[in-house]
């Protein structure tokens, strides 16, 4: 029993990591310090804020150390990265030493990977400890990396809300002293237990629990993360972020009290009876589907026969059928057969899904992130230097709950089941929303909303991503696969940043144009209009991509959800 309540403890320690390792959100609050330091232009910005996004082409790394290392020394390795990357960056921005921009592209560099190797930490934590319920593990605790933004600007309105210089020493310090608080619990991991149908179920309400204290979390972020009017109210809102923080310990004293209940007390009252269900308990995690999948192998060419499943039959068939339309060929050709199906590299590759999946992240997610990035700069050109922070914390406590959104497809299961890919393209559907509401308005009030919506889809976006990888490729290859699903990022960081950069400094020429330590600074609305136009025709090639991809895979959903549903009939 004291295992259950150490496995709760893990999940704590957990969230605080990913809470305060996302620090590559509140790049936009000092980005334009960082460009007047180093004298440099905005394309050259952009590349300082890829070097970042960079980091995630070497995930790959954090899975080999830890198959060499124990978890907690790649725990202290992330964490020593990221001092060292944003330390340096620090004591450049403050001129306490000079260094050649090839070394701060470098520092981004690591600082970046050092939030990859932390995020692998906090997968394998939560995927070993809460296997039957691993999906809401995942996005519960993803969903406090995308408040570290929030976070770092109550931290910085706190201690010196005068020097955005602090972003980077808070970057550098903070994650340090984290892993250090959470070495204790990761270094006393219980060993694997598996959990009755009851404890599953109990376990759900708990994350139940958890998700309602994050989204309370949330809403305190928004409404007072960055509208403190003196030092005082300052530190007090960020003693009560660091409270409702501290608040999930008592999960584990809730755990052992309920033991202690049901070992005691004698109770006819039995959770089973209760009406809500959260995740069914027969359904203990995706490998059950799985196999459920291969079992019910003859019963799904039986319910589609419509699909042919043989590769071989797929080409006889297309060449009678003369007739058939492309756009039939296009839903039809290649489907997967069901969930869980492990794909190796090679497989992965040559899978439709995969690219329709990859495209659908590229112009959605990624375009999400580098908004963020440029966030300082759009403020700055519109006249709103002075409400950075309140529009960084406004894509962060929005991205926190884009992802707590990312659960619901398991919360609801029970009572609506929507192939996740579903969820996936209505996620997709804010972004060319905010980004033509974007070109088509540079009030303040359309800058909150767009900026807002950008972190609600973006958010989602980050959080499902993994749950549906995993479901679509195979739970087993989920590492692998998930890090060649990423590579999106830096190279729409590229790209993405890059053209924005373009017509930033060419639009300095006709607009209100000022040289800052050699670097150009943009004022008024066209530094950004083509960029917010392009990025929202991209957004909607995202969208339609995303849309074909839930047409593809809406029936292995519906084969895996009629198999769970038969288990449950055959099992009562």
């Amino acid at each position: 029993m004291a295992g259950q309540s150490r496995k709760w403890m893990i999940l704590v320690a957990t969230i605080w990591i990913q809470a305060f390792t996302g620090t590559n959100f509140d790049f936009s609050a000092y980005s334009s310090d960082l460009k007047s330091v180093l004298g440099i232009s905005q394309v050259q910005l952009n590349y300082l804020a890829v070097a970042s996004d960079l980091g995630k082409v070497f995930g790959w790394s954090s899975g080999l150390a830890l198959m060499y290392f124990p978890l907690w020394t790649v725990l202290f390795a992330a964490a020593f990265m990221g001092f060292v990357g944003y330390g340096v960056q620090w004591l450049v921005i403050t001129h306490f030493i000079s260094l050649p921009y090839i070394m701060v592209f470098l520092c981004c560099l690591l600082a970046g990977l050092s939030i990859c190797w932390f995020n692998t930490v906090c997968f394998v934590l939560c995927i070993s400890n809460f296997p039957a319920n691993r999906s809401l593990a995942l996005s519960l605790t993803v969903s406090f990396n995308g408040v570290s933004a929030a976070l770092y600007t109550l931290a910085y309105n706190a201690i010196n809300p005068t020097s955005p210089e602090l972003y980077l020493l808070l970057n550098a310090l903070i994650p340090l002293i984290v892993s250090f608080t959470a070495i204790i619990p990761i270094l006393r991991q219980p060993p694997f237990e598996p959990l009755p149908p009851d404890g599953v179920r109990r376990d759900s309400l708990m994350f139940l629990l958890l998700n309602i204290l994050a989204a309370l979390n949330g809403v305190y972020l928004l409404l007072f993360g960055s509208n403190s009017t003196d030092l005082t109210s300052a530190r007090l809102l960020f003693g009560g972020a660091i409270v409702l923080l501290i608040f999930p310990l008592c999960i584990p004293g809730l755990v052992i009290a309920r033991n202690w209940y049901n070992r005691t007390i004698h109770t006819s009252f039995r959770l089973e009876g209760s009406g809500f269900i959260l995740v069914d308990p027969d359904e203990l995690e995706l490998h059950k589907g799985m196999l459920a999948h291969e079992a019910n192998r003859e019963g799904y060419q039986l319910l589609n026969d419509d699909v042919v499943q043989n590769p071989v039959k797929t080409v006889a068939v297309e060449e009678d059928d003369s007739d058939e339309s492309c756009c039939k060929k296009l839903i039809t050709r290649d489907q997967l057969e069901g969930l869980g199906i492990e794909h190796s590299l090679s497989l992965l590759l040559r899978r439709s899904d995969f690219w329709l999946y990859y495209i659908a992240y590229f112009c959605g997610g990624t375009i999400g992130l580098v908004y963020s990035n440029n966030l300082g700069q759009i403020a700055q050109s519109l006249g709103q230097s002075s409400n950075t922070t309140t529009l960084v914390t406004l894509y962060s406590s929005f991205s926190f709950f884009g992802r707590l959104l990312s659960a619901t497809p398991d919360y609801i299961r029970a009572k609506v089941y929507f192939a996740r890919t579903g969820w996936l393209a209505i996620a997709l559907l804010p972004t060319p929303f905010a980004l033509f509401l974007l070109a088509s308005s540079g009030n303040a009030s359309a800058l909150q909303a767009g900026t807002a919506l950008m972190g609600l889809s973006s958010g989602f976006i980050f959080a499902a991503a993994v749950s549906i990888t995993s479901e679509l490729f195979g739970p087993n290859s989920v590492g692998v696969n998930h890090n060649i699903l990423i590579t999106n990022i830096p190279i729409g960081s590229l790209i993405y940043g890059f053209l924005a950069a373009l017509v930033y400094d060419s639009h300095g020429f006709t607009g209100t144009k000022s040289m800052t330590a050699e670097s150009v600074v943009c004022m008024g609305r066209d530094c950004y209009y083509l960029t917010f136009v392009w990025w929202g025709c991209l957004s909607l090639l995202g969208l339609g991509s995303s849309l074909v991809l839930f047409i593809r895979t809406r029936r292995a959903y519906q084969r895996f959800e009629q198999a769970r549903i038969s288990s449950n009939i055959n099992d009562s």
